[in-house]
């Protein structure tokens, strides 16, 4: 029988096919069995047309079988089969596809998956076959060919015996090589293992004949012995649950299938099922996790959705379909509905992607909203896990998300001792209240020690405690909610003091403008002005900052800088109690040395409260012994 050449143009696209296309050579499987299930599709198809009873999915198998000895995998369908001239375009020429032409001739409304578009997938097979024999018979003619290529040589077909109509594919498993194994693909776990990664809902049967173990009958059950069988084992769930309806599926079936499938032994505090259909069609079955994984918050962690053609696992995360501040959701999307390119493994960015991700995004914010609204314990338990990605969402692009997230974010309240939303603080503020006062520091109880919040509290007003390092770039960002200014307490102009307050104080400055430039002076640089405040009441002194860099903000840009890097440094004022003993002993002293004493312990416990470190904290030791000793 004289061996057919493959075109050169195909010996060159089977050259890449073995060499280049596809990233993993498991992959093979998944293209064998889709082609499986294609034929399967148009012989089930046919028999819907032609009125057949008794034709159903599950009287549909597709076999795999394994022979070690001969190094053979094979793939069996009882699908519609191949006659010698279909066997001669599908297979003699690379990249035409049957699945293809007949997907355009059936009706669209029929319920039938045909998942092949290219033609090229069967050809995956030589990544890890020597040899292919395909057997095939047509349903149409009841005659049998044989199909067999060693690769880019050629193929020959020939008239051959088979029992019953479909086609079996028998690859011939190459020798494992330096740095190949290819007998994993002649173990029935693994091939299991790759059935249900890929090809779990193939809405055909997939079986194999899997070995176990059971005790023989009659020994005795204190000294068991047992003994092999085989049994012909269903790999694959075949119905997914995102295609099934609402109604039949439980809260448990929901969290049993997110806990085995992403391995979290906690139950997700949401789930969502999406069912969309008009501009783009697809499924969506989306987890909102209670707790984040290990890697979360590191450059190891990759997001993305498993992203399914027809119940065929294309890719196992497809991060186009969530944006970075909802990248903690994990679940699926099936849709027919994509652009794929030549080896299914990656995609064509389209119109339908962006299409299927801002329906996802929209929802997830619904549910988020929803969560919120309905069970505020557990949003409260999910935003400890993940506030801190919507906080980071908020802040990058330029705020360009600000309207999008800023209902989902919360802030321990100073008044109501618990987290609380900006809708809610804005809805308590007083009349003559026009910030949302916020203070930023390590936890929510040293932030309440902060001298500026006396004069917040004596005026009744609510403050945001902010404690995560993203916080005060994120709302500086946003600038306002609802019409209304974020503003911080450690601002020098925090909104605080009355006309006739200001006044006086601007009198008293005049009166100890010296004194002031005096004690500016002592510090040698370290703060852009000292002035007297009227804000403060039982604290001498505090912190502020002026311009766009908070003393925050210092604090964690200083934190995160790389080796030689220059120090940031806001523009610190020192604020003065005028009427506070400390400042009248100040006021009083006429000795230079001494005056520049108490500017230095001034402005070193100033930062102490404000949790900035002491450059010298031994000098800062001996200010304060000094001025002990002479009293």
């Amino acid at each position: 029988m004289a061996k057919k050449e493959f075109q050169a143009e195909s010996k060159r696209l089977l050259d890449l096919m073995i060499h280049s296309i596809y990233t993993h050579h498991e992959i093979f499987l998944r293209e064998l069995i889709s082609n499986a299930s294609d034929a399967t599709d148009k012989l089930y198809y046919n028999a819907m047309q032609e009125g057949k009873t008794g034709v159903t999915r599950d009287s549909l198998p597709i076999h795999i079988s394994i022979d070690k000895d001969a190094r053979k995998l094979t793939v069996s369908d009882h699908g519609c089969g191949m006659t010698a001239e279909e066997l001669e375009e599908n297979l003699g020429t690379i990249a035409r596809s049957g699945s293809l032409a007949f997907k355009q001739q059936m009706d669209a409304s029929e319920d039938v998956d045909i998942i092949g578009q290219f033609g090229v997938g069967f050809y995956a097979a030589f990544m890890v076959a020597k040899k292919v024999e395909v057997i095939s018979r047509s349903e149409h003619t009841g005659e049998a060919n044989i199909w067999v290529s060693d690769g880019a040589d050629g193929y020959t077909i020939s008239p051959c015996e088979k029992a019953e109509d479909g086609t079996d594919i028998i690859l011939t498993i190459k020798d494992n090589a330096e740095n190949e194994n290819f007998d994993e693909y002649l173990d029935a776990y693994r091939i299991q293992s790759i059935v249900r990664k890929y090809s779990d809902y193939i809405r055909y049967p997939i079986q194999m004949e899997m070995q176990r173990s059971r005790m023989k009958e009659g020994c005795d059950p204190e000294k068991p012995e047992y003994e092999d069988y085989m049994e012909l084992t269903t790999l694959n769930s075949m119905v997914p649950i995102w295609k099934k309806s609402k109604s039949e599926l439980t809260d448990d079936d929901y969290h049993n299938f997110y806990k085995s499938k992403y391995y979290d032994f906690k139950d997700p505090v949401r789930h969502i099922h999406m069912s969309t259909e008009g501009a783009v069609t697809f499924n969506a079955l989306l987890f909102i996790p209670a707790s984040a994984p290990f890697n979360y918050y590191t450059k190891d962690f990759e997001k993305g959705l498993q992203l399914y053609s027809n119940g065929v696992l294309i890719m196992e995360r497809c991060a186009d379909l969530l944006p970075d501040h909802f990248n903690f959701v994990r679940g699926l999307v099936d849709t027919a509905d994509l652009s794929l390119n030549i080896s299914r493994e990656m995609l064509q960015h389209d119109r339908h992607l962006k299409l299927i991700a801002t329906n996802l995004e929209k929802k997830i914010k619904t549910e988020l909203l929803n969560l919120l609204k309905n069970d505020r314990e557990k949003y409260e338990e999910f935003f400890k896990a993940f506030g801190m990605q919507l906080k980071y969402g908020a802040y990058v692009e330029y705020g360009a998300h600000k309207e999008l997230l800023q209902d989902l974010l919360m802030y321990h309240s100073s008044t109501e001792d618990k987290m609380v939303t900006f809708e809610e603080y804005v809805s308590r503020m007083k009349e003559d209240q026009k910030f949302i006062y916020y203070a930023c520091g390590e936890t929510a109880a040293k932030i309440s020690l902060l001298p500026q919040m006396e004069r917040l509290r004596e005026k009744g007003y609510e403050v945001l405690y902010m404690t995560d390092h993203i916080d005060e770039f994120c709302v500086k960002m946003m600038r306002d909610y609802k019409e209304k200014e974020f503003k911080s307490i450690a601002d020098g102009d925090a909104g605080l003091e009355s006309e006739d307050e200001k006044q006086a104080v601007e009198k008293l400055s005049e009166t100890h403008k010296d004194l002031l430039e005096q004690m500016k002076e002592a510090l040698e640089g370290k703060v852009a002005k000292v002035q007297l405040t009227s804000r403060l009441k039982s604290h001498p002194c505090c912190l502020s900052a002026e311009g766009s860099l908070s003393l925050e903000m210092e604090k964690v840009l200083n934190a995160q800088r790389m080796g030689n890097e220059q120090e940031v440094k806001a523009e610190r004022v020192l604020e003065l109690n005028a009427e506070h003993p400390i400042f009248k002993k100040v006021a009083s002293l006429s000795d230079g040395e001494k005056i520049k004493t108490y500017a230095e312990i001034l402005y070193a416990q100033a930062q102490l409260i404000e949790g900035l470190s002491l450059e010298d904290p031994v000098a800062y030791a001996n200010a304060v012994c000094s001025l002990l000793s002479e009293s």
